[in-house]
């Protein structure tokens, strides 16, 4: 009899574990997916885009309103990078938990201080965000804030588990603190090289090893350079030393190309998000990143 009440007991242990964990979490960004999975790996992490899409240009389908409708957390970029669909999407799903006003409601670009913040805004400056650049995830520095506001957030959605998303927290800020280390170590010869991107992507990622942006293809944000325009860059380029044209996994690169071979230099992709060019996760992607810029010298 005692075996058997023993035997119940780890049962039902195991069913109300599984229940604890049953949480979902919908990332607008493979970025965001990427994180929640270092801090939630029991729960089912949903994104709503690839690394082979501009998170700019996605639309509230169905499929999307049916995964939000189901999520206890939603973690997005913000700073305006969904504005195009977001609101929709929110709004035909009828959430409560992950409506603005509530903490399964996390816009990560909004937690930490933005670069390229504008005081005004016109048409005629292309696709700008006034907020400042919402593409924080390429600075590991502020990834870690970030990912400190996350774990507050989960601690609220799953208190039940607070001290699994604390614990969590500790053994993923140990380990980033590590890597970042590492990385600043490895990337030090890129210090004070200039570089052209095709969007502004890598302003952050930029700033964290000094690196510099000389131009970028687009002749504003959001517009496809015109043969014209790279032509253009090329005089105006001319000379300088360039370290790469940059581009993602997520931008045409036919005039990048045309560009780099102009100014006698490489033209490269990096991941920019976690699965592609070999990222499966935030570690590898400022690996690859790095490796790809050192060997582009």
């Amino acid at each position: 009899m005692r075996s058997f009440i023993k035997l119940a007991s780890v049962a039902l242990a195991g069913l109300f574990s599984a229940q604890s964990w049953a949480l979902n979490i919908f990332a607008c960004e493979p970025e965001w997916g990427s994180l929640a999975k270092e801090l939630a790996p029991e729960a089912t992490i949903y994104s709503a885009t690839t690394a082979y899409q501009d998170p700019h240009y996605i639309e509230a389908r169905p499929s999307l309103v049916a995964k939000a409708r189901k999520a206890d957390m939603l973690v997005c970029t913000g700073a305006e990078m969904e504005v195009g669909w977001l609101p929709v999407l929110l709004r035909q799903a009828g959430n409560p938990r992950i409506q603005a006003d509530q903490p399964g409601h996390l816009m990560a670009a909004e937690q930490v201080e933005r670069l390229e913040v504008l005081q005004k805004v016109t048409r005629s400056m292309g696709d700008v965000h006034a907020g400042g650049n919402p593409h924080v995830h390429l600075d590991p520095h502020r990834l870690l804030q970030i990912a400190e506001v996350l774990r507050d957030r989960l601690m609220v959605v799953d208190a039940e588990n607070s001290h699994h998303y604390r614990q969590r927290f500790v053994d993923f800020a140990a380990r980033w603190a590590l890597a970042i280390e590492q990385w600043e170590q490895q990337a030090a010869p890129l210090k004070g090289l200039q570089y052209v991107a095709y969007h502004k992507n890598f302003s952050y990622f930029a700033e964290w090893l000094g690196l510099q942006r000389l131009a970028t293809l687009e002749p504003k944000p959001g517009v496809p350079p015109s043969a014209k325009h790279v032509q253009k860059l090329h005089n105006l380029l001319e000379g300088q030393s360039v370290l790469a044209v940059l581009t993602t996994a997520a931008q045409p690169t036919k005039n990048a190309e045309r560009l780099a071979r102009k100014l006698n230099s490489p033209a490269v992709v990096l991941p920019f998000s976690p699965g592609a060019e070999g990222a499966e996760d935030l570690y590898s992607l400022f690996q690859i990143s790095i490796d790809r810029l050192l060997a582009a010298r």
